[in-house]
């Protein structure tokens, strides 16, 4: 395990309303690519193994942490978390600010946005030795984007260092034709920045305190202030807006399919394929457009997703085929199944291995044993079935008394006949037959044949008397 970098704190500003969201929820827990924003950035600066995590909220602070809370062990974000609500919101150097008391523990400061889900962690790092290396006072992540409108442009001195940043609306035509922004990442010696912020005046019309105006003080004070850059501005894009978080899932979902491209899945229309952003697939497995792969999904080699295949949360191992319009939630899939078309296996449900399940089949909360068959139009909920047992189609275990969930068990190599209804709790055991039509309520035994249907009668129609 790597070790906590004892001096490093990083600070992640979150305490923005979003209003240009045009929702309730506070911006930075609408999901990108399966994960609230907030867990993107998270996820890179947990990577860098700081010694703590401060996150500003103050926007909705109570859903903030709340939310986060119960998000960080899915996460994985280990690093000691401390909330830090901003009660004045008025800009990002009074967000700092309002952190000064977590920062002042710490040698390093890194200050990363709560809005910014397509941070890269090798950025952060390559910053952060740079920062190291060069003995910096403090350090900005400068991008170069192709339309820097509305973004605070970073001004160069004559040999290249950094001068200072200019928002904006404060800027001269001269100033306007810079390409390179402020990505609003920053890195501070922690004695500096509580130094600078004490200077900060109050700026534009909202009387603002600009965490930007620190570098100009630092480099005031003799210190080095560098511009870290990096070539991949997507990364610095921040969400603001559904149009925004729109675009910032479609780079995010093309960046996933391009490391499954890598390691060897086939996919022959990446743009046509929804893959959240945490999805492991093996090699050699072929994803059909118009696939969803959601959450924490775990995916083997030589697997075939034919169109329109909804899988979430769940494990499918090799040599799988998903045949068109299956939908897999919280499930098990082992070696050589088979699902569909039109399969549906519910939370909780096992497929063993070469299992089939057939189209129009719904399996919830139950087993299904090893080269077991439920090919067509059945309903198998809450059942332990062994291997080998071949279920005609229209069967239903009836498990639910409107009160209670019952067991149903079938043993292995069991034959049930077609449109069988097994009222719960009940059991099959192994080898028995069941006759087409039944209505199942007792334990049938072993190698026996029950049928449990009433007698046909046929009425003859009587002749017709006419005057």
């Amino acid at each position: 395990k790597m070790v906590a970098k004892k001096n490093l704190c990083i600070l992640i500003l979150a305490a923005g309303k979003g209003t240009r969201m045009k929702s309730p929820l506070p911006k930075p827990l609408h999901p990108v690519c399966g994960l609230p924003i907030i867990a993107h950035i998270l996820k890179a600066a947990q990577a860098l193994n700081p010694a703590a995590i401060g996150l500003v909220v103050g926007h909705e602070a109570a859903t903030m942490e709340e939310t986060v809370k119960a998000g960080l062990p899915a996460w994985g974000v280990t690093a000691p978390l401390v909330f830090v609500e901003q009660t004045e919101l008025t800009g990002s150097g009074s967000a700092v600010k309002a952190a000064l008391p977590l920062l002042n523990r710490f040698e390093d400061v890194m200050v990363l946005n709560g809005d910014t889900p397509l941070l890269k962690t090798a950025t952060l790092e390559q910053m952060y030795s740079s920062f190291e290396e060069n003995a910096s006072g403090a350090m900005v992540l400068g991008v170069s984007v192709p339309d820097p409108a509305g973004y605070g442009r970073i001004v160069r001195e004559a040999d290249g260092s950094f001068a200072r940043i200019v928002e904006h609306a404060d800027a001269d035509e001269k100033t306007l034709l810079i390409h390179e922004i402020n990505s609003g990442m920053y890195l501070f010696k922690s004695p500096l920045l509580a130094q600078a912020l004490a200077e900060l005046k109050p700026q534009g019309p909202k009387h603002e305190f600009y965490l930007t105006d620190t570098l100009s003080s630092i480099k005031a004070m003799q210190h080095p202030v560098l511009v870290f850059g990096s070539e991949d501005y997507q990364q610095a894009l921040g969400v603001n807006s559904k149009a925004q978080l729109s675009q910032a899932e479609l780079i995010m979902r093309r960046r996933v399919t391009d490391r499954l491209l890598e390691e060897g899945v086939t996919i022959p229309n990446p743009d046509a394929v929804f893959i959240d952003a945490e999805v492991q697939i093996g090699a050699d497995s072929f994803i059909c457009p118009g696939c969803y792969i959601c959450g924490k999904t775990v995916i083997g080699k030589n697997c075939m997703l034919e169109g329109n295949v909804y899988i979430k949360d769940s494990v499918i191992a090799d040599n799988v085929t998903l045949k068109m319009g299956t939908y897999v939630e919280e499930s098990q899939v082992d070696e050589n199944c088979q699902l569909g078309p039109y399969a549906h296996l519910r939370p909780k449900s096992v497929l063993k291995k070469g299992a089939k399940v057939g189209n129009f089949s719904e399996i919830k909360k139950s087993v299904i044993g090893e080269g077991s068959k439920v090919n067509h139009l059945s309903y198998i909920g809450d059942t332990d079935m062994g291997a080998g047992v071949n279920v005609g189609a229209g069967t239903i275990t009836c498990n639910y008394d409107g009160k209670n969930k019952h067991q149903t068990v079938i043993g292995d190599h069991a034959f049930i006949g077609s449109n069988v209804n097994f009222v719960a709790p009940v059991t099959v055991e192994k080898y028995a037959k069941i006759g087409a039509g039944s209505t199942i309520t007792k334990l049938v035994p072993e190698q026996s044949l029950a049928i449990a249907r009433s007698r046909q009668v046929v009425l003859e129609k009587k002749g017709i008397q006419h005057d």
